[in-house]
């Protein structure tokens, strides 16, 4: 290998996210060997091993952990064995939590004529002064809380726990979904005495989100609208119902496995390849194609307790995403006037105000709901 080889994030890493390097398996001068692993990029959807193409040795780290790429960036460079290092390039990189302390301590002198008056007039130390604004600098508020209850220099106390690259993805993408799509959310209340009567003859074989993603289905058939993507010249409908499932993973976080072609699935097939997709996703063992693709999202919150959440941000670019509370028995009205208990839930729709209106919303819950409540 007479020549260096770029390390380059590949075009199609992944699909409406941010990238994160996440960690680097090899130093610089590290000897590689032809597929090693030398990187992982951490989205909000899964994280991935970047390989080596070739056999060599590391020369150049260009891009470190907890910094953003883009699909096509050079991350680094490979070299023939023994070529000659930069250990320079990676001894001077400063770590963006590290430049913002050295900032903070720059600036710290920069004080606002409002600051400085407050100070004066408290007769407060600006070095006994914690400060929160941008960069570390000491703001209104901060001055305030030094001296709340009458004791000067009374400050927080806290301890600050860094953002890993999944949660600063995850933030991004919900960020970038509020300031793109208006969000509005309709709520329906569902009966799920006909789902759980079949559930229960077939022993509990089946999850109740196995039968969400059925009635799902239908709902995304009668209202095809719900089924799509946003574009500037017109609205891209899906002949396929590629439906993601949101999994919250055990050291935090959340990825979303999508169930490709829902619609030619049955409720056998369905519930088998769920526990499969769900149980890889927490195990961490997802390929990026599993979570690409989909059309439409399930967040299924009920299952950690919530009854109710609104708006859920949708995963952009789908135009909708479908939340189910907890199932809790609830007091009804019975046909005979009499009062009984039955499973019941609350099933929200939050869509993308640009995409659908609030009659094509109620027309894709009313389907829903009549799925569960008539289940066969």
């Amino acid at each position: 290998m007479a020549d260096s080889i770029d390390i380059v994030l590949p075009q199609d890493q992944s699909e409406g996210t941010s990238n994160t390097v996440g960690k680097w398996f090899k130093s610089v001068g590290d000897p590689v060997r032809l597929n090693d692993p030398l990187l992982e990029i951490v989205t909000d959807k899964v994280t991935v091993e970047i390989a080596a193409t070739a056999d060599g040795v590391l020369t150049e780290i260009l891009k470190h952990e907890g910094e953003s790429v883009e699909p096509g960036n050079v991350v680094g460079r490979l070299g023939p064995a023994g070529a000659a290092t930069k250990p320079a390039r990676t001894a001077e990189f400063i770590p963006p939590a590290a430049a913002s302390a050295a900032a903070a301590g720059a600036d710290a002198a920069e004080l606002s004529p409002a600051v400085r008056r407050a100070l004066k007039d408290k007769g407060l130390d600006a070095s006994k002064v914690k400060g929160t604004g941008r960069g570390g600098r000491i703001t209104l508020e901060d001055v305030e809380k030094a001296t709340a209850g009458g004791t000067a220099g009374r400050v927080l106390t806290g301890r600050l726990v860094p953002h890993n690259a999944m949660r600063r993805s995850i933030a991004e993408h919900m960020v970038r979904s509020v300031a793109t799509a208006p969000h509005v959310t309709a709520v329906f209340e569902a009966d799920l005495s006909a789902v759980a009567a079949h559930r229960n003859a077939s022993g509990k074989a089946f999850r109740f989100t196995a039968y969400f993603v059925r009635a799902t289905v239908d709902a995304l058939k009668a209202v095809p609208e719900v089924n799509s993507r946003w574009h500037d010249d017109g609205l891209e409908l899906f002949d396929d119902c590629n439906i993601g499932i949101a999994t919250a993973l055990p050291a935090g976080g959340l990825i979303v496995p999508v169930l490709v072609k829902a619609q030619e699935l049955d409720l056998t097939e369905t519930a088998r390849r769920l526990a499969d997709l769900t149980a890889r996703a927490r195990d961490g063992k997802l390929e990026p194609p599993e979570v690409r693709g989909g059309t439409f999202t399930i967040s299924n919150h009920g299952v950690s307790g919530s009854l109710l959440a609104a708006p859920i941000v949708i995963n952009q670019p789908q135009s909708a995403i479908l939340g189910i509370g907890k199932v809790e028995q609830r007091v009804r009205v019975n046909p005979s006037g009499g009062f009984d208990a039955r499973p019941m839930c609350y099933v929200t729709l939050t869509l993308d105000h640009r995409v659908l209106d609030g009659f094509q919303a109620n027309a894709f819950l009313t389907k829903w709901v009549e799925t569960v409540e008539k289940w066969a």
